[in-house]
């Protein structure tokens, strides 16, 4: 696997820690912030990696 590590992407409004995904540590060393889907505030909100 190499660089590669399991990250947990968490609700900036509800701090819910709905998905997680992997990523390349070596070329994305900052953390990731994805528009995703939110089923507690059910809609669109920004999830942003944590620990």
């Amino acid at each position: 696997m190499g660089n590669r590590i399991i990250i947990t992407l968490e609700c900036k409004d509800c701090k819910n820690r709905n998905y997680t995904t992997t990523k390349n540590k070596r070329i994305t060393p900052g953390k990731l912030e994805f528009n995703k889907y939110c089923r507690f505030c059910k809609k669109h909100t920004s999830h942003k990696e944590t620990k």
